[in-house]
């Protein structure tokens, strides 16, 4: 489950997403998205020391509708959840430690090492 490079050709169900357990991580963005491919050694770092989070690649896109649901309206969007409920978001980040931050914040066994740091 660590880092996804591949974005998912069909989106989950909102009601699929909200159900699942642990801690995952939903992007949304577009793999011609400039922002997005800036963004992906930053992700990719940071998912690094977060290996068991779940990451899943949207392929978003006007009115796709779980992108919607979470009023998706810059790429790439990073959507932090614990047991489906999301607990924060990136909207284009640019630092790794930022991520890093708040992957720690929905995984409570990598929290303390990245408080540590």
């Amino acid at each position: 489950m660590p880092y996804n490079a591949t974005f998912t050709a069909t989106e989950p169900l909102r009601a699929d997403v909200d159900m699942l357990p642990g801690p995952t991580v939903l992007e949304f963005g577009a793999p011609w998205c400039g922002y997005c491919v800036n963004a992906q050694p930053q992700i990719e770092a940071a998912f690094a020391r977060h290996p068991h989070v779940r990451h899943i690649r949207i392929e978003d896109a006007r009115g796709r509708p779980l992108g919607r649901s979470y009023k998706v309206k810059l790429w790439p969007t990073l959507v932090f959840l614990r047991d489906g409920q999301e607990r924060s978001r990136l909207v284009r980040p640019a630092r790794t430690e930022d991520i890093d931050r708040a992957l720690a914040g929905i995984d409570p066994d990598r929290a303390v090492a990245a408080g540590a740091r």
